[in-house]
C-alpha cells in the first residue's frame, strides 16, 4: 500500500504530456508569427511587396501548430462513438 502511494506521488510530481504539449505549441505560434511579422515589418521599410503565399503559409504554419489537439479532439469523438458514451 506505501508502495502505492509512492508510485501515485512520483506520477504527479512528473510533467504532465498535455500541458507540455499545449506549452510548446503556443511558443510555436509565437515564435512562427513574430518570425514573419519580422519579415514583413522588414518588406515595409524597404518598399517591397509582401507575397501572398507568404502570408498563406504563415497562417498554415501557425494553423499546423494545433492540429495535434484537433486531432485527438476529433479522435476522442470518433472513440466515442464507436465505444459509446457514457
Amino acid at each position: 500500500m506505501a508502495e502505492e502511494i509512492e508510485e501515485e506521488i512520483k506520477i504527479e510530481k512528473g510533467i504532465k504530456a498535455k500541458g507540455a504539449s499545449l506549452w510548446g505549441q503556443i511558443i510555436a505560434a509565437i515564435w512562427i508569427a513574430g518570425f514573419c511579422a519580422a519579415i514583413f515589418i522588414t518588406a515595409i521599410v524597404r518598399k517591397e511587396s509582401i507575397k501572398i503565399t507568404d502570408i498563406i503559409l504563415s497562417g498554415f504554419a501557425i494553423a499546423a501548430c494545433f492540429v495535434p489537439v484537433y486531432f485527438n479532439l476529433i479522435m476522442d469523438k470518433i472513440k466515442e462513438i464507436k465505444l459509446g458514451g457514457e
